[in-house]
């Protein structure tokens, strides 16, 4: 019985993980209009690459890119950048 709810419980867990919405990338995105002509091969797969531009209202933004296995990158989060002052 425990086994069975686990799996439910795991099932019901990785469906959501489908679930989460693809970021579009906006004028300013290294992936803006396709993947860049030049791909990283120095970075293992799995890298984190951060780029920082002005989002779609102005505001100072930070994109988190992951490096696929084809070497192409994944838009994973878009942030604001907010100013301490």
């Amino acid at each position: 019985m425990r086994k069975a709810i686990l799996a439910a419980a795991l099932a019901a867990g990785l469906g959501a993980c489908s679930a989460i919405p693809e970021i579009e990338p906006i004028p300013g995105s290294i992936t803006y209009g396709g993947q860049p002509a030049t791909k990283p091969v120095k970075a293992p797969v799995g890298s984190v690459i951060h780029h920082q531009l002005n989002d779609q209202y102005g505001h100072p933004a930070e994109e988190t890119y992951i490096i696929e296995p084809d070497r192409s990158l994944r838009l994973v989060r878009r942030e604001q950048i907010v100013d301490p002052n």
